[in-house]
């Protein structure tokens, strides 16, 4: 599946208007923006459930909670791609699109953010601790996205279930298209993984 892409035009700090009227200023060359895509369809039934769901924001590093698209070229050092970034920091898109996976269930009362003013029986919180498109020696990267998740439920605060995602997934090619469509595919991996094993516990 492939992520949608937005691009946003950013006006070069010396540029300005010419004397006659309908010149625009120059501008750089347009950055995209990439989104990711939630889940629209299950491979498995889902039981229904009668309780609200919050989905909290997932904690990560400070290399992974940015706008921009991650890598790494070898052990314990972050880079990032210059010619593009995400749409929102890192973890509120994948917070976004997981709840817009659990939308799409069709499947449960209520499900939102942590911002969203519900009194939920339920919250998913999470921990990402990959998210970055690795090369190993190559051109082609292979992503990694690692996600740790827990059911708690309110208000004691007890842990239902629990679920570790950890998807690697290669991109097909080197451009920078194609490594966020492998960053697309992990999501979509770990999103249907969290609503299945949230869907289907015992609470």
């Amino acid at each position: 599946m492939i992520a949608r892409r937005h691009l946003v035009l950013m006006l070069g700090a010396g540029t300005a208007l010419g004397g006659c009227a309908g010149i625009l200023p120059k501008v750089n060359e347009p950055i995209p923006l990439y989104t990711l895509t939630a889940v629209k369809q299950y491979d498995q039934s889902l039981p229904k459930v009668d309780w609200q769901l919050v989905v909290g924001t997932p904690v990560a590093s400070a290399d992974l909670d940015t706008t921009r698209i991650a890598l790494t070229r070898e052990p314990g050092v972050v880079e990032y791609f210059a010619k593009g970034a995400w749409a929102d920091n890192a973890p509120i898109l994948l917070q976004t699109k997981l709840i817009e996976s659990f939308e799409a269930s069709g499947s449960i009362i209520a499900v939102g953010r942590d911002a969203a003013g519900l009194r939920p029986d339920y919250v998913l919180q999470s921990e990402l601790r990959d998210f970055e498109a690795e090369f190993s020696g190559g051109d082609v990267p292979t992503v990694h996205l690692r996600l740790a998740a827990k059911l708690v439920r309110m208000p004691d605060r007890r842990i239902v279930t629990s679920v570790l995602v950890d998807q690697q997934v290669p991109a097909a090619g080197a451009s920078l298209n194609q490594i966020v469509d492998a960053f697309d595919r992990a999501a979509g991996e770990a999103f249907e993984q969290v609503v299945v094993k949230v869907l289907t516990a015992q609470p």
